[in-house]
């Protein structure tokens, strides 16, 4: 049986309706949804103290059971005080005897990277509130979330922009914003000839590239195989931008890279969004308008 378990290692849930929304919803379609007594538990701006919020995830490394999809009920601010209070490798060794399905985005992304660290695979996707306790369920996104985690090699295929290319590599990355706030910590891979991908959210676009520019300074970016863009919500520019926009500054990125930059992905805070599988391997095959990624070596659902 697949049973949902969940973590709250970030903000608190204000919108406890859509989070109820989401738990019945998953639980109609045949999915018992366990730690719920997590939903409630505040202190300021946050899900719980810090010892609460670390022990949703030290207590991973002794959960048991096959098929347990681990999801927080959502993101906010958070998980970056607790990185250095978390036992990394014994999550990793728990993952060696039966991987946990581990899904998130958003400021989950410090806790999959420092993850990734250790080796352990997981998955940029949906989470309880935002997503499954939409008003409405997106078919997409739920079509992608299961396709995921079903299946042992995958593709997402879409209209990306940007030179055309081939490329192989660990595929790695998520939220910007907290891929640069780990730059310079013991949290953040050191992948080499990786496929990075990026989202973001209520970035004004110069601010996409401040961030992107940290990565390529800090030699992050001209290390890898390619980046692709997925949605950068609410990165509307304004009357002083002048024509300085997101595809202006896509391109002033690729104008410093010798690697490819492909843009148009449904990744990220939008409710129509795939899920990918950090630390898996992929191919990206860029050509005219068509793009599709190509994922494997990933844990799955055991049939």
């Amino acid at each position: 049986m697949t049973l949902f378990h969940l973590i709250s290692p970030s903000g608190y849930c204000i919108n406890q309706q859509a989070a109820a929304r989401g738990i019945e919803r998953l639980e109609a379609a045949g999915y018992p949804v366990e730690n719920q007594s997590i939903l409630t538990r505040r202190q300021q701006r946050f899900a719980g103290t810090e010892a609460e919020r670390a022990g949703d995830i030290s207590a991973l490394a002794n959960l048991k059971g096959q098929n347990v999809i681990v999801m927080p009920v959502r993101g906010g601010y958070g998980a970056s005080r607790l990185l250095d209070m978390i036992d990394w490798q014994a999550i990793a060794a728990r993952q060696q005897q039966e991987p946990l399905l581990i899904c998130g985005h958003s400021d989950f992304t410090a806790i999959q990277m420092a993850l990734l660290c250790e080796g352990v695979v997981t998955f940029s996707g949906p989470m309880i509130a935002g997503n499954f306790g939409a008003e409405t369920l997106n078919t997409f996104t739920e079509e992608h979330f299961w396709r995921a985690l079903r299946n042992p090699q995958f593709t997402v295929e879409w209209n990306g922009s940007g030179p055309a290319c081939e490329a192989t590599g660990i595929l790695w990355g998520g939220n910007l914003a907290m891929l640069a706030s780990l730059v310079g910590t013991p949290w953040l891979p050191e992948m080499n000839d990786g496929i990075l991908v990026l989202e973001d959210i209520n970035e004004h676009p110069f601010r996409v590239e401040r961030m992107l520019l940290q990565l390529f300074h800090a030699g992050i970016l001209g290390r890898q195989q390619a980046i692709v863009l997925g949605s950068f919500s609410g990165a509307e520019p304004n009357d002083y931008d002048a024509g300085y926009d997101l595809p202006v500054m896509t391109a002033y990125l690729q104008s410093r890279l010798s690697i490819p930059v492909i843009s148009g992905l449904d990744f990220g805070h939008e409710q129509r969004t795939v899920t990918l599988p950090l630390g898996a391997q992929a191919r990206l095959v860029h050509s005219g308008k068509r793009t599709t990624l190509t994922m494997s070596g990933h844990p799955t659902l055991m049939e």
